[in-house]
């Protein structure tokens, strides 16, 4: 009993570590990263980049059926592969990099302390790089599950008989394009984990800057989904023919 309750007060006491402010900020950067998701997955009928890009992949695989040879469609895919490979061994590699900055913890604790001017323990900021890793870990898991899918679409591109006429060939390329959709989405998932990983890094600066560097991280991803440039090009499919103001 008495060990448990040593333990209980060691914990409290860490917890004691940090103000208000800290734990306010950590809510609001889980939160936006939680808000801009669902945001982006469910837009309602102001659709994101995102989900006007499954409705172009959906169209990519019934392009496909028609489409001799299919090569363009393997190197494109292959390409999405090699984009999912490469950021998930980069996060592998931030990854090592963050845990091997815990490890060192006097050159942490020095490091920190001079950007802040803060004499804070170095359990404060191993726990600070610690919520880095949680972002990074998830985009890692993301990327790999991304590689995989993209993987899974493969087969069924290869599977979808080259007769357009054969019944078999366009519901399979609807469910290569499906494939390819869920892929895509953990591709985006991953991505704004790292955004936000970046975001989560601020933290070592302070409370108030973890704080405004969720609501940049927020309002950068919202922008480049909800009012970019690209996004506008994009609309311009459903617009009508030789109309440029959309």
């Amino acid at each position: 009993m008495q060990r448990r309750a040593n333990r209980d007060h060691g914990r409290s006491g860490r917890l004691a570590l940090f103000t208000p402010l800290d734990f306010t900020a950590l809510g609001v950067l889980v939160a936006l990263w939680l808000l801009i998701g669902w945001r982006i997955e469910h837009p309602g009928r102001n659709p994101s980049v995102s989900r006007l890009m499954a409705d172009y992949r959906r169209e990519w695989m019934q392009q496909m059926v028609t489409r001799q040879p299919r090569i363009f469609d393997a190197q494109t895919l292959s390409t999405l592969r090699q984009a999912t490979s490469f950021f998930a061994s980069a996060t592998m590699i931030a990854i090592g990099g963050s845990l091997a900055a815990i490890a060192n913890t006097e050159q942490l604790t020095g490091l920190a302390n001079q950007l802040t001017l803060d004499s804070a323990p170095a359990f404060v900021w191993e726990a600070k790089i610690l919520v880095v890793i949680f972002f990074l870990t998830n985009a890692f898991l993301k990327f790999v599950w991304s590689n995989r899918l993209f993987g899974y679409c493969a087969v069924l591109m290869a599977s979808t008989p080259n007769d357009p006429e054969d019944p078999l060939a366009r519901p399979r390329a609807a469910q290569a394009g499906e494939i390819n959709i869920f892929a895509a989405r953990s591709f985006n998932r991953g991505l704004r984990s790292v955004y936000f990983s970046l975001g989560a890094a601020a933290w070592l600066l302070g409370a108030g800057a973890l704080i405004a560097a969720a609501v940049v991280t927020f309002f950068v991803l919202w922008r480049r989904e909800f009012a970019s440039q690209s996004r506008k090009v994009l609309m311009r499919r459903n617009a009508p023919e030789g109309d440029t103001t959309s």
